[in-house]
């Protein structure tokens, strides 16, 4: 994976840690909205709202486009899907290795369910064997 893939997921996974900004995320992925309307959802300051927007910002997972004095802020989940891609990868790796593992786990218990089973005994009824 190359430098650019490797800090730009550093960057989605460290905006998306915190709970006020997947928060944001999810506000914005109803609709765009202007910082200071951002900014009324949340029981912090609006400077502590524009840190948070800042760092979705260099995560690439909010684009702002100014107009006047209005600041509206749009979701970019691109980097997002390209993350759950890179979790995909590791998903079906592990999913691989644990179907292996329960096979082996599976042929293991059959291996010693058969060396346990007795082996057929004749059936003595009265003193006669049979």
């Amino acid at each position: 994976m190359d430098e650019y893939k490797t800090s730009q997921l550093d960057a989605v996974f460290g905006a998306v840690a915190d709970p006020t900004r997947r928060a944001i995320l999810a506000r914005l992925a109803q609709a765009d909205a202007r910082v200071t309307e951002l900014a009324g959802d949340f029981p912090i300051s609006l400077n502590s709202v524009s840190k948070h927007i800042r760092m979705l910002e260099r995560a690439g997972l909010v684009s702002r486009t100014v107009s006047g004095r209005d600041h509206v802020l749009s979701l970019n989940a691109r980097p997002m899907s390209e993350a759950a891609d890179w979790m995909d990868f590791y998903r079906q790796f592990w999913e691989q290795r644990l179907a292996a593992l329960e096979a082996f786990v599976r042929s293991r218990r059959k291996t010693a369910s058969a060396a346990e089973k007795p082996a057929d005994k004749p059936v003595v009824r009265k003193g006669k064997q049979t």
